[in-house]
């Protein structure tokens, strides 16, 4: 366990290490973000008087949805830079030294879900200076904690897919199904009482609905509730399960 929690440490030191030599490409994921932040902020601010929809302007109601989109594009491609180490030799360098194999997995999901995090800050800063109002810096900082089980959820999924698709293109398709089509089906963008059926039974399964809900509760300054303790007990199943079967595959595929 000692081996693996310092061979882990020094990977992820590594990557933040290359992350640190091009942080033009770290700030060029959360640009798509603000932008529908901004733009969707504007565009449906009179959906916000509409009957029942939630009290406050609809910028408030989406910086969930916004941080949650920067999880998104900062994860769902994160298998990409573990399929090029495979295809240049890297991975295979490494697996002849006694660095343990699950850390080879954990310190780069481990690094995708720091780099996350980072991310959110910066859209939660932005947001502040356009006028967003959140209740308490407390329920923001613990949302952090839900960002990052879900980045390590969909970075767990895109390094799985990594190891077993092994070829970019189709793992950059699939990225992309991972992405708007799981944020149209939560309450990223809208109420749930403004959703047709079959979409409110499809948000009972998608960890992304359970991490907004979370977020937003936290961001009106309730550290404790009901969808809360849901969204957490789902993001940790979500993250563990993940995580899980992308370090099996990984470990499976270098024996």
């Amino acid at each position: 366990m000692i081996c693996l929690i310092s061979d882990t440490w020094y990977l992820f030191n590594k990557y933040v290490r290359i992350t640190l030599r091009m942080p033009m490409w770290a700030l060029f994921t959360i640009i798509q973000p603000l932008i529908w932040l901004l733009i969707f902020g504007q565009l449906f601010k009179n959906m916000a008087s509409l009957p029942g929809f939630p009290a406050g302007r609809y910028m408030d109601f989406f910086l969930p949805g916004a941080v949650i989109m920067t999880v998104l594009f900062g994860t769902s491609w994160s298998g990409v830079s573990l399929l090029r180490e495979i295809n240049f030799g890297t991975v295979e360098k490494m697996l002849v030294t006694p660095v343990s194999r699950i850390s080879i997995v954990m310190s780069r999901v481990i690094h995708s879900a720091f780099t996350v995090i980072i991310q959110c800050l910066i859209i939660f800063i932005v947001a502040l200076i356009f006028g967003v109002r959140v209740s308490g810096f407390s329920g923001m900082l613990l949302s952090l904690i839900v960002v990052f089980l879900l980045a390590v959820g969909f970075s767990g999924i895109s390094n799985g897919l990594a190891i077993w698709i092994k070829r970019e293109e189709p793992l950059v398709v699939m990225g992309n199904m991972m992405t708007l089509p799981l944020m149209f089906f939560s309450s990223a963008m809208v109420p749930k009482s403004f959703m047709p059926e079959w979409i409110r039974i499809i948000t009972m399964v998608n960890p992304i609905d359970y991490a907004v809900e979370a977020i937003r509760v936290f961001y009106t300054g309730v550290v404790s509730s009901e969808a809360v303790f849901a969204g957490f007990a789902f993001l940790v199943l979500f993250a563990l399960v993940s995580i899980s079967w992308a370090t099996e595959m990984f470990v499976n595929q270098s024996e």
